[in-house]
């Protein structure tokens, strides 16, 4: 397509706020329809494509911005159905959901690098104004980060004093089972996780020394990632009272409809229950989120299942392990607040 004026790009949701550039002080911006957003699992380069973004100073950028609508958040510890969730959002005059921008991921990178924590805030406040820019009036942008950027939630609640957010979490044995079925990158995938918890500061809550973490197999190192998060959410639950509501996954592939509808009032959504019931039963929750493939009745119980057999006695043992860590951490399996009384 040919290149919009600055205007218009600005002032247009389509033009998404992709990446940023510290070294130049600048965004990237990418046009990405509502309609794409619907295809793709996740708003990164793989499935965005090679496309040119416009590159913009960021002073440039922020004066031409127009003005965000509300904004809330879904965030997540990994392999919960958060996906999902966000894109059961899209529902044009209402909410769209954002799922993944990785404009937050470069935030945690910069930090990483050594990042002023005064110049992550600031870009951090104004990325979050262009995410939240609707694509129809009246509409909420709900965001589902990734959640490697989980360490700036205090920061993007503190600067968004009206967002209201989900921590949404799996039970420990069916994240550690998928982790398992995932073979080699799940496993590389733990440990990255692990570093960059590691580096944040996240890890020492658990308890466990820095020269115990080699001894670590790969799934006590998916425990140990996971338990950091779940110690993160207690700590949210404490700090942020009725902004912010935990469930997991179990309940909410249990019970979509009553999980939708109260995270609808939790985001302050005019989502009647007709709406609702269109989408508990509709192609959102009838397929994979990552995949599109159209879940067979069942199909998700079935797999769990399978994979507990599969790698029961790992997933068994480093359970027990992981209880006794949890106790003396003060880490709950199960989080207070839950957005389903």
């Amino acid at each position: 397509m040919s290149a919009p004026s600055l205007h218009n790009a600005m002032t247009n949701a389509e033009w998404l706020a992709h990446r940023y550039d510290p070294g130049h002080d600048a965004f990237h911006m990418l046009h990405v329809p509502r309609k794409r957003h619907a295809e793709i699992p996740f708003l990164i380069d793989e499935y965005l494509g090679q496309e040119q973004p416009m590159v913009l100073r960021r002073a440039d950028a922020m004066a031409q911005a127009a003005a965000p609508g509300p904004i809330h958040f879904l965030f997540h510890s990994a392999y919960c159905c958060s996906t999902l969730l966000a894109a059961a959002f899209d529902q044009t005059g209402i909410a769209m959901g954002l799922k993944e921008p990785v404009l937050l991921n470069d935030l945690i990178g910069w930090r990483h690098r050594g990042a002023k924590g005064a110049d992550v805030a600031r870009v951090l406040d104004e990325g979050m104004r262009l995410l939240a820019r609707p694509f129809n009036p009246g509409e909420t942008t709900v965001v589902k980060p990734s959640n490697i950027v989980n360490p700036l939630i205090p920061g993007i609640m503190g600067l968004r004093p009206q967002a209201r957010a989900l921590l949404l979490h799996a039970p420990l044995d069916m994240y550690l089972a998928s982790i398992a079925r995932k073979g080699m990158w799940g496993r590389l995938w733990v440990r990255d996780l692990f570093q960059k918890l590691m580096r944040e500061g996240m890890l020492a809550p658990v308890g466990i020394a820095p020269d115990q973490y080699l001894d670590l197999t790969d799934i006590q190192v998916a425990a140990v990632g996971w338990l950091a998060q779940q110690g993160q959410f207690l700590m949210l639950t404490q700090r942020l009272g009725d902004r912010v509501a935990t469930l997991d996954s179990e309940t909410l592939v249990a019970r979509p409809k009553d999980s939708l509808t109260a995270l609808a009032g939790l985001f302050s959504l005019s989502m009647d229950e007709a709406m609702i019931d269109e989408i508990v039963t509709g192609p959102v929750f009838a397929r994979d989120a990552k995949s599109g493939v159209e879940f067979v009745d069942g199909q998700r119980t079935r797999q769990a299942q399978r994979d507990l057999e599969t790698y029961g006695e790992e997933v068994e043992k480093v359970m027990h392990w992981a209880s006794i860590i949890a106790t003396n951490a003060a880490i709950p399996m199960t989080l207070p607040r839950p957005l389903l009384g």
